[in-house]
């Protein structure tokens, strides 16, 4: 449970709304989607305690307040480019790219769908079944890729497993690197 014990103005940076929280171990900050700072202070601390942490923190608030509005911007972006999919064609090309690398690689797919997603790039069932995101078609090719061959190593290791990121290894040059990119690089899911 946490009650506010105040909203401070703070120069560089604003308002910054601070909590007081019996389950808080250590003096936390963290940026809401909608760029407000707001600062879950423990019980043990002192209000002047987290002023201090907050000025220490400022190059770190100013940044992530910056990639919120980033963020927003980039939704904003993104829901006019995704209204301008042809959702036909896009589903068209995912299909025949998964196909061609299913063939390619030696892996044997049931049945495959595609449609918009927001929280996931793919998914692969237990009975190798693989959806793709229509999103996908936004990515770049090696992006686009990177996904459909990660849902296709699950019809072979249905976990991620290091067996999982090997095999992965084998027909995407670093993966786990790629998989980072996708998180910082690629398109807002949401």
């Amino acid at each position: 449970m946490a009650d506010v014990i105040n909203t401070i103005q703070i120069e560089g940076i604003g308002p910054v709304v601070f909590y007081r929280s019996r389950r808080a171990r250590r003096i936390v900050i963290y940026v809401t989607p909608d760029g407000i700072v707001r600062v879950s202070v423990p019980v043990r601390a002192t209000l002047g305690r987290a002023l201090e942490f907050v000025d220490l923190k400022k190059g770190w608030i100013l940044k992530h307040r910056s990639r919120v509005e980033q963020t927003k911007n980039s939704n904003l972006d993104m829901d006019e480019r995704i209204k301008n999919i042809d959702k036909v064609e896009a589903a068209k090309t995912l299909v025949a790219r998964l196909h061609h690398l299913a063939v390619k690689h030696g892996f044997e797919v049931k049945r495959v769908t595609v449609r918009e997603q927001k929280t996931r790039w793919g998914a692969c069932s237990p009975d190798n079944n693989i959806s793709l995101n229509i999103k996908l078609i936004l990515l770049p090719d090696d992006m686009m890729d990177y996904v459909i061959l990660h849902e296709l190593v699950h019809t072979r290791h249905h976990n991620h497993s290091k067996q999982f990121w090997a095999e992965l290894d084998k027909y995407v040059f670093r993966s786990k690197a790629m998989s980072k990119r996708l998180k910082t690089d690629g398109l807002i899911l949401s």
